[in-house]
Formats: C-alpha cells, sequence, structure tokens
C-alpha cells in the first residue's frame, strides 16, 4: 500500500497520466478559449476593446466520485506603444482547482505579458510574443485517506499509525512557474479572420513533491492554437476553436466549433447575439456548448458527455462549466478600438 500511495501521489503531482483514464495535473477547461494565459499567454489581448475580465467555474464527476471542482478568474487591459500600431497586453490568471477525497488543491497566480507586433498598415496582421510567470500552490489532506496499516484483521482503526508519518514530510509546497508563448493573427478577404500559436509552460522544471525526497521534475507541457471565425451570411457566422497540448506521456486534443446568428438586425457587426455548438476532447468527452452575447457581457455554458472508457462508471455524466467575459473600451481612450480583426466571440 506504501509503494501503491507513492505512485499514486507522484502520478499526480507530475500529471503524467493514462489518456483513457484520468487527466493531466494541469487545469483543462472545455471552453479553453476563455482562459487565454493557461492556453498560450501569446493569445491575451486578441479581442476588441480595451480591458476584458472572464470567470469560469467547473465541476466534473459527480457520478463517480467526490466532485472535481476548477475555477479561474483572469483579466486583461490593453495599453498602446507610443503613436505606432503595437501594443502591449497586462494580464493576470487566478487558478483555483480541488480534487478527490484527499482535497488535492491547487492555487495559481499567474501575471503575464505579450507584446503585439503589426505587420500591416491596415492594422489586419499581428505578431504577438507573451510570457507569464508567477507562484502555485499545492496541498492535500492526509486525514481522509486511509493506508493498510490501519486494518487489523479486517477492522478499520482510524487511529491506528499509518506508516507514512515519516515519509509524507510535507502536506503543501509552493514553486515558481514560467511559460512564454507566439501567435500570429490576421484576416482573410474582408470578414475572415484567423490566430494560430504554440506555447511551453513549466520552462523552469520545477520540482514537486510531497516526500522528503528532492522531488520530481514537472514535465513541460507544450500547447498550439488555433481558431478561425468565418462568416456565413448578413447574420450568420462560424467559430472554430482547435487546441491541442502534450505533457510527458499525456495528450489532449480538443477542437469543435459555434455557430452564432447575430441580434438587433446589425449583421455581422452586432454585438449581441446567440451561439451554439459542439467541441469533442479526443477519446474523452463530447462536449454540446451555448453562449450569450449582451454586448459588454457573455454567458457561456457546456457539459461533457463522457465517451471514454471511465463511461461504465460514469454512466456518461462528465462535467458541468460555466464562464462569464465582461470587455469594454476605455472611456478615456479609445486607443485599441477596432486594433485587430481577430476572431472573438
Amino acid at each position: 500500500m506504501n509503494r501503491l500511495l507513492r505512485s499514486v501521489l507522484l502520478m499526480v503531482v507530475t500529471g503524467t497520466y493514462a489518456t483513457q483514464t484520468v487527466t493531466a495535473q494541469d487545469i483543462h477547461l472545455s471552453q479553453f478559449y476563455e482562459t487565454p494565459i493557461l492556453r498560450n499567454p501569446a493569445l491575451i489581448g486578441i479581442f476588441n476593446g480595451d480591458i476584458r475580465v472572464q470567470a469560469v467555474y467547473r465541476n466534473q464527476w459527480n457520478s463517480v466520485t467526490v466532485p472535481y471542482q476548477t475555477g479561474t478568474f483572469s483579466g486583461e487591459m490593453k495599453f498602446p506603444v507610443g503613436m505606432s500600431n503595437n501594443f502591449v497586453t497586462a494580464g493576470l490568471q487566478l487558478s483555483y482547482d480541488r480534487a478527490g477525497t484527499s482535497r488535492l488543491q491547487s492555487v495559481q497566480v499567474l501575471p503575464a505579458l505579450n507584446f503585439h507586433k503589426s505587420l500591416s498598415a491596415d492594422k489586419s496582421s499581428f505578431l504577438s510574443l507573451g510570457i507569464m510567470g508567477g507562484l502555485v500552490q499545492r496541498q492535500f489532506d492526509p486525514t481522509h485517506l486511509t493506508f493498510n496499516n490501519q486494518y487489523t484483521n479486517g477492522r478499520f482503526d482510524p487511529y491506528a499509525p499509518t506508516g507514512e508519518d515519516g515519509r509524507l514530510a510535507l502536506r503543501g509546497y509552493s514553486y515558481l512557474d514560467a511559460g512564454i508563448g507566439l501567435s500570429y493573427n490576421s484576416t482573410i478577404g474582408e470578414n475572415t479572420s484567423y490566430f494560430i500559436g504554440g506555447a511551453a509552460y513549466h520552462l523552469n522544471r520545477p520540482k514537486v513533491s510531497f516526500y522528503k525526497d528532492p522531488g520530481v521534475e514537472l514535465d513541460m507541457k507544450f500547447t498550439f492554437n488555433a481558431g478561425i471565425t468565418v462568416p456565413v451570411s448578413e447574420n450568420v457566422k462560424i467559430i472554430g476553436q482547435y487546441n491541442q497540448l502534450h505533457q510527458g506521456t499525456y495528450s489532449e486534443y480538443i477542437g469543435g466549433a459555434l455557430v452564432g446568428y447575430g441580434l438587433l438586425d446589425q449583421g455581422l457587426e452586432s454585438d449581441r447575439g446567440i451561439y451554439g455548438g459542439l467541441f469533442l476532447r479526443w477519446n474523452d468527452a463530447i462536449v454540446p456548448t451555448m453562449k450569450l452575447d449582451m454586448g459588454s457581457w457573455e454567458v457561456g455554458m457546456s457539459y461533457d458527455a463522457n465517451i471514454s472508457s471511465l463511461r461504465t462508471a460514469s454512466q456518461t455524466f462528465g462535467g458541468f462549466e460555466i464562464s462569464l467575459v465582461f470587455k469594454d473600451f476605455l472611456n478615456s481612450r479609445n486607443s485599441t478600438l477596432e486594433m485587430t480583426n481577430c476572431p472573438h466571440f
């Protein structure tokens, strides 16, 4: 049991998972496009407006075990660079994640900075370089775990020594983390816009462990990102999003599209609309998604229908997710108004 516990804890903190049964330790969300710093720091600031604030909440695996809960809150603000078409975006990502009976939790505070270099006079193409770095804190509650040393003749004694007291030296620890990303966004014709990008996380290879040993280096994570917005008619457009990541032996592929209908008879320029679509996390879940655009405010909802080998236990029930977004221009300046023709909801 001691070896088993050690193996489980090491897998949890290193994020080295089998793709069919569990997910990576790094936070993952079905509405991944609402957490750009976690997706790629070079994607912050790619929206029409001066400021954007986003919050996402996820509740997963209610039908299988103690629910896994994830909450994120992020903010972005743009700053023009002199009289040029270039600009800088500053951002901050706050994240909280709690998993399982042991209440294994992770708290992240990740500032980010992104520089957007204009590549065209009409402000339709930008090359962006983003960096992020901050503090991560992890902890768990061993009082909710049971060990084989606590069983005598088939009876469980919660007061019996676990045999792990001298080995599980820490209930929590902190480390610094860093990442970098690059993205390019541009247009095709007048109304079709797209972006592509890639990022690398855990550049400093932080060591993670609840044991007294020196710890295990956290594998670097690499992501590839893409998105496109295609107008279909005067009021209808399709927004496609794709994301993939690789960390150690774990890989994840998720993509899909939303079909949007503009309201108030303003055509494609309308900032009011309703969206519906479907995403697929390969070999894991089908994710129906809806979104309502109310100008400065946006609300999105999605649900993971599990299709992995875990569906026998989960009965296809996965996770519910809701997002809330606020974006706007500052009254004091409209310096970034129509600064980029980029995919946006």
